[in-house]
C-alpha cells in the first residue's frame, strides 16, 4: 500500500508543479520505483472509487444500527461488530477520501503538505491493522464460545471485548507511528514542504527492512493464517459435536425431529463464517502478491497489462473492498439487522408523511 500511496502523491506533485506559477525548489532528485513510474504514466482512472464512496453511507448506517443494540446479538458480539464497522469506515475515510481522491482529482490541496500526507499515510496503516486484527479477535471469540465451554463464561464477556478492542486499536496505532517519520518532502514551494516520498534509508537500513517484513507478516499473513486455522478447528469441533448429538438423540428417539440446539448452533456460526470467509477470499490476492513480491525481487513491471501490475492493483482494490462488505453480510445473515435496516430506510418517509398530513 505504501508504494501506491506515494505514487499518487508524486503524480499529483508533478501535475501541480507543472501548472504552478510559483517558484519551486526540489529538495531531492525524484527517483521513482518501477511501480511509481508506471503509475505516473497512467490516468488514475480508479473506477472502483465510486463504489467505496457509495458504501460510505452504508457503513455509517451499520454503525448506527449496531450501536442501538436491537439486532438480537449479545453485547460481546455487538461490541466486536461495532468496532469492526468503525475501523472499516476509518479505512474508507483515510485510504479513499483523504488519499486517493485528493491525489487523483485535487493535487496541490492542503492534504498534500508533507506533514499532513505523512499523517494520512500513518492513519491508513493504523486503521487497516486495527480492522484486520479485530476480525481475528472476533473469530477467536467465536471459536472460544463454540469450542471452549469452560473458558466461554470468563472470556466471552462485554468487559473482555472492550479490553481486547482497546488493546488492538492502541497497538495498531502505535505500530503505525514509524510510517509518519519515513517520509520527506518531495519539493518546497515558498518554503512550504509538499508531498511525500519515502526516505532512501528505508531500502538500505537493516532496521527498516526488519520493520517492513514485520509489517507484512503481521498484516496480512498472520491474520490470514490465524483466521483460516480457527475456522478449520471450529468446523472440526462442530462436525464432531453434531455427529455425537445426532447419535445420542437417535438412541432416545427414533422419530425425526428438529434439534433446537443444532439450529441455534448453526445460526451462531453463519455470521462467523460469513465474515471470516469474506476476509479470507478478499485478502487472498494480497497474500499472493506479498509472496510473489519477495520471491521475484528483481522483477520489473513493464506495462499496465503486466500480470504483476494487475495483481497488485487487484489486491489493493479487494483489500479496500473488504472494509465495505460487512454491512451486506450482516443484512444477509441477521434477520434483526435487516428489520432495523428497513426501519431506518422507512423513517424519513414516515416523517415526511406525518408532515404532509
Amino acid at each position: 500500500m505504501s508504494d501506491d500511496v506515494n505514487a499518487e502523491y508524486l503524480a499529483g506533485a508533478i501535475r501541480s508543479s507543472l501548472r504552478s506559477k510559483e517558484k519551486c525548489t526540489l529538495r531531492l532528485e525524484v527517483r521513482c520505483t518501477p511501480f511509481t513510474t508506471l503509475l505516473l504514466h497512467c490516468n488514475f482512472h480508479d473506477n472502483y472509487l465510486s463504489l467505496f464512496l457509495s458504501l460510505f453511507a452504508v457503513n455509517l448506517m451499520a454503525i448506527v444500527i449496531l450501536s442501538r443494540g436491537r439486532c438480537g446479538l449479545s453485547r460481546c458480539i455487538t461490541k466486536y461488530l461495532l468496532s469492526m464497522a468503525v475501523t472499516d469506515l476509518l479505512v474508507i475515510i483515510t485510504a479513499v477520501l483523504l488519499n486517493r481522491i485528493p491525489a487523483i482529482y485535487f493535487p496541490g490541496s492542503f492534504l498534500s503538505i508533507t506533514p499532513v500526507c505523512s499523517l494520512t499515510i500513518a492513519l491508513i496503516y493504523a486503521s487497516r491493522d486495527s480492522s484486520v486484527w479485530l476480525t481475528v479477535a472476533f473469530t477467536f471469540d467465536r471459536f472460544v464460545a463454540i469450542c471452549c465451554q469452560e473458558l466461554k463464561t470468563k472470556y466471552c464477556t462485554e468487559r473482555t471485548a472492550i479490553v481486547v478492542i482497546t488493546t488492538i486499536c492502541g497497538l495498531g496505532t502505535l505500530k503505525s507511528v514509524p510510517w509518519y517519520f519515513i517520509h520527506e518532502p518531495m519539493l518546497f514551494i515558498n518554503e512550504v514542504p509538499w508531498y511525500c516520498r519515502v526516505k532512501e534509508f528505508r531500502y538500505t537500513s537493516p532496521l527498516w527492512r526488519a520493520f517492513d517484513w514485520l509489517d507484512r507478516v503481521l498484516t496480512p499473513l498472520a491474520p490470514f493464517l490465524l483466521i483460516l486455522l480457527l475456522n478449520v478447528l471450529t468446523v472440526r469441533f462442530i462436525l464432531a459435536a453434531s455427529k455425537a448429538r445426532r447419535r445420542l438423540r437417535a438412541q432416545k428417539n427414533r422419530e425425526k425431529q428438529s434439534d433446537p440446539e443444532i439450529e441455534n448452533r448453526r445460526k451462531s456460526i453463519i455470521l462467523l463464517f460469513a465474515i471470516s470467509g469474506n476476509f479470507i477470499i478478499l485478502w487472498i490476492p494480497n497474500v499472493v502478491q506479498f509472496c510473489f513480491k519477495y520471491l521475484t525481487i528483481n522483477y520489473q513491471i513493464t506495462s499496465i497489462s503486466d500480470p504483476r501490475y494487475i495483481l497488485q492493483e487487484s489486491a489493493n482494490m479487494l483489500q479496500l473492498l473488504n472494509s465495505c462488505t460487512n454491512t451486506f453480510i450482516y443484512a444477509v445473515t441477521q434477520s434483526s439487522f435487516r428489520k432495523e435496516l428497513k426501519d431506518a430506510f422507512k423513517y424519513p418517509f414516515n416523517v415526511l408523511g406525518k408532515i404532509i398530513k
